[in-house]
């Protein structure tokens, strides 16, 4: 089993950390306050890291609970996504196009933010994250089927949103 190094291991986690933690709570501090409640908790638990196959599995895995705890004791209205994500692609648009496509991720961003919970934080570790199927399952403690179906009808409501938008407008 690999050795594990605080500072090479975990603290690189840090921003994929506050991604979760963010998307979760849909509030900066809050998702800062988890991100360092997760560290410190990674960090008080040292002596069983042999055990941990994942470092990163079970630091999202933390960070979920966490969030999922601080989301229980408060009841959050949502915040955009255009917090953690970037709008910079580099290419030239028509003023116009740019502001239609300013609407679409405005319109992504509040159906991603009115998704359940499972599905919210299923899509934003699979789309934004990048993770596995199986990496999912492990971080939010599902099979992978459930989080199959999980991304299945996110993705599923996005798509009927805009195709209602297309078809009877804004």
């Amino acid at each position: 089993m690999k050795q594990i190094n605080f500072q090479n291991d975990v603290l690189p986690l840090k921003n994929k950390l506050y991604r979760l933690a963010l998307r979760i709570t849909q509030n900066n501090e809050d998702a800062e306050d988890i991100v360092q409640d997760t560290l410190l908790k990674i960090w008080k638990r040292r002596a069983s890291w042999d055990t941990i196959e994942s470092m990163e599995s079970y630091s999202m895995t933390i960070c979920r609970n966490l969030s999922l705890d601080v989301l229980r004791k408060k009841e959050h209205t949502t915040t955009p996504l255009s917090t953690v994500m970037d709008h910079e692609s580099g290419i030239q648009v028509a003023p116009d196009d740019n502001i239609i496509q300013r609407d679409k991720i405005q319109l992504v961003q509040n159906a991603i933010n009115r998704l359940p919970e499972k599905q919210r934080t299923t899509m934003q570790l699979r789309d934004f994250e990048g993770k596995s199927y199986k990496e999912i399952a492990e971080i939010l403690n599902i099979s992978e089927a459930q989080v199959k179906v999980n991304i299945f009808r996110a993705r599923q409501t996005i798509k009927d949103l805009f195709e209602k938008i297309e078809n009877d407008g804004l």
